[in-house]
């Protein structure tokens, strides 16, 4: 290869960078959205946006050190993903650690039906759990790498729950949610993809280590090779709903083309999960079905199916002084996602011995209970006019409107009258959970509702959810 390729691939590596920023994607836009063409799969995306709420999962090896998965990894990354490497300067040798994860990853503790009960008493509908980060190791058994979690080095081997996408899986299906397999189109393990001896050398970034264009057999290993390993989880793993797909620079285009022909998978894949939606995130195209937004929230409403990513901690995997969402935080970030369009996934990072960090149940368990609540403002609504207006929350369902008026924290002052702009004229009003039309009146602003004696004692709620019926 020659200067001026070497160049030319920087360039390509530095703009492929600039989509994931601090292990943060940034999200396709509206216009590169492709409406499918597929009648079920129309069907699908409005399945898909009735269901609003996902619990997200990241686990693996890389939880017993309660630092950012993968991306520790790449070379270009350790500006922002080492800062918490603390043990070694010798960053070889900590890779070299990193990847003999496996050899302790002993989760004993793991109970997938646990799991599923805490993600069904939190009111999710559907499940998005990491098959395979970028990191390569895999959680189902695979019959493509040793690198897996039913692989003679990883203890867990021999565990009744070795299969964790199995029995993860099967248990959420037993409790009525959806299966999002999530699964990097990269993979920092197989020689396929960081291949050694390379024009890289030791220096890797989140691409392949050699050029696809000058190395097309060895490419061609590594597209087998991630085709085997898709349709063993859609062949072998009962109903998958989502096939969820990381990893953006993984595609045909830039100057470092890595076309992994990801149509001919989905679309084998289909042949026999008619219903299945691929999200090939920050792509854009046919196989982009809906647009993932992470740890934001667009600043106004999409007219495309999307979902936001966000962590009711800090961060996607196990950390082990993290903090907690409050459920408070969370049905707030809840109502601006689903008022503007969206779906919420909310990522909860198991521990290393296979439990959920009792702060995340907490939180899950009282979003649970607000959803059980106040759920018809959410499930199966689609977006209305004003939307969100940060203190307000719209949607509707059946000729209601719903209004969720937000109080931001416990000793806001909660008045007799709650003010909120509408401007459709109003047949009657009445606040979810309590029997009776509500005394409303016009104002220059919009509408003032009386609420019911006692409600505007104690402290605040976490909102006040109000049923309009139009004219």
């Amino acid at each position: 290869m020659n200067d001026l390729d070497i160049q030319e691939n920087r360039q390509a590596e530095l703009s492929e960078t600039q989509e994931v920023e601090h292990g943060v994607h940034n999200y396709s836009s509206e216009s590169e959205w492709v409406k499918p063409d597929d009648p079920v799969t129309l069907e699908r995306l409005e399945w898909f946006k009735d269901q609003k709420l996902a619990l997200m999962m990241h686990w693996g090896p890389y939880s017993q050190l309660g630092l950012v998965e993968s991306w520790t990894l790449s070379d270009e990354d350790g500006d922002w993903a080492r800062n918490d490497i603390d043990w070694t300067s010798d960053y070889e040798e900590m890779k070299r650690e990193y990847f003999g994860l496996n050899k302790t990853f002993n989760p004993i503790r793991f109970q997938p039906e646990a799991w599923a009960d805490a993600a069904a008493e939190g009111g999710f509908k559907y499940l998005i759990f990491t098959t395979k980060h970028h990191d390569g190791f895999c959680m189902w058994d695979t019959h493509t790498t040793d690198y897996r979690i039913t692989g003679k080095d990883t203890p867990f081997h021999a565990h009744r729950y070795a299969d964790i996408c199995k029995n993860v899986f099967d248990a959420f299906r037993e409790k009525g949610l959806a299966i999002a397999a999530y699964f990097s189109k990269a993979d920092w393990n197989t020689p396929y993809y960081w291949a050694s001896g390379m024009e890289r050398g030791r220096h890797m970034w989140r691409g392949p280590s050699y050029d696809p264009k000058e190395y097309p057999w060895l490419w061609e290993k590594f597209v087998d090779f991630t085709h085997e390993q898709i349709m063993e989880l859609l062949t072998r793993y009962g109903r998958i709903d989502i096939l969820w797909l990381d990893a953006g620079w993984v595609r045909d285009g830039g100057r470092v083309k890595q076309d992994i022909r990801l149509g001919e998978v989905v679309e084998r894949a289909r042949q026999t999960q008619p219903w299945l939606l691929s999200a090939d995130r920050t792509v854009g195209g046919p196989y982009e079905n809906y647009v993932t937004p992470e740890q934001t929230i667009p600043d106004r409403p999409l007219n495309v199916p999307w979902e936001s990513c966000i962590t009711i901690g800090t961060s996607f995997s196990f950390g082990f002084e993290d903090k907690y969402k409050t459920a408070r935080q969370l049905v707030h970030i809840l109502m601006e996602v689903v008022a503007k369009g969206g779906n919420l996934a909310l990522n909860v990072g198991p521990q290393p011995d296979g439990r959920l960090p009792k702060g995340a149940v907490k939180s899950m368990k009282e979003l649970g209970n607000w959803m059980k609540a106040y759920g018809e403002a959410v499930y199966g609504t689609r977006i209305c006019a004003p939307y969100y207006t940060g203190s307000c929350a719209f949607t509707t369902k059946n000729d209601i409107v719903y209004c969720t008026y937000l109080y931001p924290s416990a000793d806001t002052p909660v008045s007799e009258y709650v003010h909120f702009a509408y401007p459709k004229p109003i047949a009657g009003i009445e606040l979810v959970g309590i029997d009776g039309q509500l005394e409303y009146s016009r104002t220059e602003e919009g509408i003032a509702v009386r609420l019911p004696a006692g409600e505007a004692d104690g402290e605040a709620p976490i909102a006040h959810v109000f049923r309009i019926r139009n004219n």
